[in-house]
């Protein structure tokens, strides 16, 4: 209730546009790149944070590949809440504001109670994702803790394939839940004010009814995310803030504009 008695005026469920070509993707990229080249500085700054944060925790972690592998693979899990500034980055250019880093930091100030639900749920289910990958090595790894170099070796020539397959298997499980339920929605939550549960289930429904184009734009960000962890990291200037313009894109795509909720 507001204070003068009545009711505050709630967002309506948001147009979920289905049967998205299957190039769609392609194109999400496409425009990225171009906010990418637009951003300059602005965008690789965000990508310099996600390289800086990775190459740190290798060191950090260096001596215990289980923790490594559950922290760089955990990358995909909690990236959709550290893009939130290259979502706002695209949304500026697209409204002709200005293209500036300052006013980016704290745009997840603007709709707090909703960013910090859905930035609870990441951390939770990270935190799950790591213990899993612990439980993995413990289950399925023969031959104890290994060296990140005999580790390496290992997965290049496919030994111990029942810890590769246990491992994807349960990685590609958490993966697809954060997807589901990411797609859209901090841009949606950023863009709308929208609450988290309504922009989760938009994030699904837009699944749903355009599958296999979504299933493409996933194993396009696994992709761009292995690419940049695959070179120690560096990559990840690059990836990270395309992926993040990109996925601006998508949620313009896949949520019809608010006159049509």
């Amino acid at each position: 209730m507001t204070p003068s008695g009545t009711e505050r005026p709630q967002n309506p469920f948001p147009v979920v546009n289905s049967g998205l070509p299957l190039a769609a993707p392609f194109d999400w990229l496409r425009r990225g790149a171009a906010d990418l080249r637009a951003c300059g500085m602005a965008s690789l700054f965000y990508g310099l944070c996600f390289a800086a944060t990775g190459l740190l925790l290798l060191l950090a972690l260096r001596h215990a590949v289980q923790l490594v592998t559950a922290v760089t693979t955990g990358f995909m899990l909690v990236g959709p809440f550290f893009a939130i500034g290259l979502y706002e980055l695209s949304r500026r250019r697209e409204t002709g504001e200005a293209l500036a880093l300052a006013p980016t930091l704290a745009v997840w100030r603007r709709n707090l109670a909703a960013i910090g639900i859905y930035s609870l749920i990441l951390i939770v289910l990270y935190l799950l994702w790591a213990r899993a990958s612990l439980v993995m090595f413990a289950l399925f790894y023969q031959g104890g803790m290994p060296s990140m170099e005999s580790f390496m070796a290992q997965i290049l020539k496919f030994d111990n394939i029942e810890f590769l397959v246990a491992y994807v298997l349960v990685g590609a499980l958490f993966a697809g839940l954060v997807f589901a339920f990411s797609v859209v929605s901090i841009p949606m939550m950023l863009d709308r004010n929208q609450d988290t549960v309504t922009a989760m289930l938009a994030s699904f429904l837009a699944l749903v009814r355009n599958l296999p184009m979504m299933l493409l734009w996933a194993v396009l960000i696994v992709l761009l995310t292995a690419i940049g962890i695959a070179t120690a990291f560096i990559g990840l200037i690059v990836t990270m803030p395309l992926v993040g313009h990109a996925t601006w894109h998508a949620y313009r795509a896949l949520i019809a504009p608010r006159e049509s909720a």
